[in-house]
């Protein structure tokens, strides 16, 4: 059974900036792509930045890009987002994803993966 563990979220101020981590463990594990999405109260689930492991094509929400860089370590299977300029709008769980089928999808309903996620709170 293949396990997602995220990490690194935490409480920080506007205009601060975190890194999220997300490790596969269990069985062998080739995803075709990876993403990340984050959850606020009361809100649905939204695409946030998603990674081709094929190819390596990236794709991010515009309400992060240009703050927020995924990326992946192939030495420790480790997928990452880096994020800078944070908001409080960026306050949210923020969950990492796969999928083994090919495509780039922003819906959550197109990955079968997820972890347990991680709380990204921005506040003064």
């Amino acid at each position: 059974q293949v396990q997602l563990v995220e990490s690194g979220g935490g409480l920080v101020q506007p205009g601060g900036s975190l890194r999220l981590s997300c490790v596969a463990s269990g069985h062998t594990f080739t995803p075709y792509s990876m993403a990340w999405f984050r959850q606020a109260p009361g809100k649905e689930r939204e695409f946030v930045a998603h990674l081709s492991l094929i190819g390596s094509a990236i794709t991010y929400a515009d309400s992060v890009k240009g703050r927020f860089t995924i990326s992946r370590d192939n030495a420790d299977d480790t997928l990452y987002l880096q994020m800078y300029g944070l908001k409080p709008d960026d306050t949210a769980v923020y969950y990492c994803a796969a999928t083994t089928f090919p495509g780039v999808t922003r819906s959550p309903t197109g990955y079968g993966y997820w972890g347990q996620g991680t709380q990204v709170t921005v506040s003064s």
